[in-house]
């Protein structure tokens, strides 16, 4: 049985996408005989406070599906302040040295980024001719950040950029989630070994017989981190309402502005579900019309996860975000595409889609098309001939 250590800012109990890619991987990865571990801060995101069950605790290790979880101590903050989400990862990198220091590491590693400091510090404490280190890249930092404007180029950019050059360096393989990711890779070292590795969901498409279109409004339905990134709140103010009831769940950085703006705005029809188990939410999500997957600005290399979910889910799409997840939108005919920002382009778009789009056969067809296309176990056999 090989052992491998999976370092990662994001676990269940905590909720997103972050947190399912990286369970799925250790899950699937103890399948496969795998003896697996996972180092990850006591719970945290995405409230910035430690989970209930977790307050006042340094440490704990636990075996869950026969995987070895260590979450280690993090001073937990989501402020907007720079300098506190900077002593927040320093302080997860400070516990990962600890823990580096008195503890067996395995010979193979899977280190999860962003953050790229967390990033950093395990790569520069673990690099080894004889360890096998492997990247796993999710979005690209720091230019993620200067798209959505938390970065300028100054001083400290560039100094991130030296760290991300410096993490993609010094691995033996770079996982990326889109193609935009591993040109970038690269484009920087020619040589650098990368696979792509999809953010494919693990579970049984439901059944969905008996879902049909709605009679009347269209029943829209976003479900997911309501962040900075998404525009959750800026889509509640541009949406159409004329034709269309919106749904949303999830929580983050604009769960309360969006709480005040339905609250101030009782005509809009918007309905704010708040947060619910994933299991439950698949089984709610059958029962919409179709979801819209935003991104406030077009960001290089990201492709939201949600897609490959709800097209396990058979649920159609509006993409609303632009780069690769459009091109993915399109090539596999997973529903609508609307020009990134542009929202009057988006209420077009859906004021054009017809009752006979959204009807079950159409969504046999999606979940068909994910089955065949975005499937988790090939996906990851393929990797295993790589670790």
């Amino acid at each position: 049985m090989k052992d491998i250590l999976i370092i990662t800012s994001y676990f269940p109990p905590e909720t997103g996408a972050a947190s399912n890619r990286i369970f799925h991987l250790a899950e699937g990865l103890q399948k496969h005989s795998f003896k697996v571990s996972v180092l990850t801060p006591l719970p945290n995101y995405p409230t910035g406070k430690i989970f209930e069950a977790y307050k006042g605790k340094f440490k704990e290790t636990t075996i869950e599906n026969n995987i070895i979880i260590h979450r280690l101590w993090i001073y937990a903050s989501n402020s907007k302040n720079k300098l506190l989400r900077l002593i927040a990862m320093l302080s997860y990198s400070f516990s990962l040295c600890w823990f580096f220091m008195w503890n067996r590491i395995s010979k193979t590693v899977i280190i999860q980024s962003p953050p790229l400091l967390v990033a950093f510090t395990s790569v520069l404490f673990l690099r080894s001719k004889k360890r096998k280190l492997i990247l796993n890249v999710s979005d690209l930092w720091p230019i993620a950040g200067l798209e959505l404007g938390a970065f300028k180029k100054n001083f400290s950019y560039k100094l991130l950029e030296k760290i991300e050059r410096f993490n993609y360096k010094h691995v033996n393989l770079v996982l990326g989630q889109s193609n935009e990711i591993l040109n970038h890779v690269t484009s920087l070292f020619p040589e650098k070994d990368t696979f792509l590795y999809r953010n494919y969901p693990d579970f049984v498409p439901p059944k969905i017989s008996g879902s049909v279109a709605s009679k009347g409004k269209l029943k829209v339905v976003y479900a997911g981190l309501l962040g900075i990134a998404q525009g959750i709140y800026k889509l509640c103010k541009e949406l159409d309402y004329s034709n269309v009831q919106f749904h949303i769940y999830g929580g983050g950085a604009e769960q309360n502005k969006i709480q005040i703006f339905i609250s101030n705005n009782p005509e809009l029809d918007i309905i704010y579900h708040g947060e619910i188990s994933r299991d439950k939410l698949h089984e709610a999500l059958i029962g919409y019309d179709l979801t819209i997957i935003p991104l406030l600005n077009r960001i290089y290399g990201s492709v939201p996860s949600k897609i490959f979910e709800y097209a396990r889910l058979g649920l159609p799409m509006v993409y609303f975000g632009g780069g690769e997840g459009e091109q993915i939108i399109k090539e596999y005919n997973l529903g609508w595409v609307a020009e990134a920002g542009n929202y009057s382009s988006l209420n077009t778009v859906i004021s054009k889609i017809e009752s006979s789009d959204l009807e079950l056969k159409n969504r046999e067809r999606i979940v068909k098309t994910a089955c065949e296309y975005f499937d988790f176990d090939k996906q990851l056999n393929s990797l295993i001939e790589k670790i």
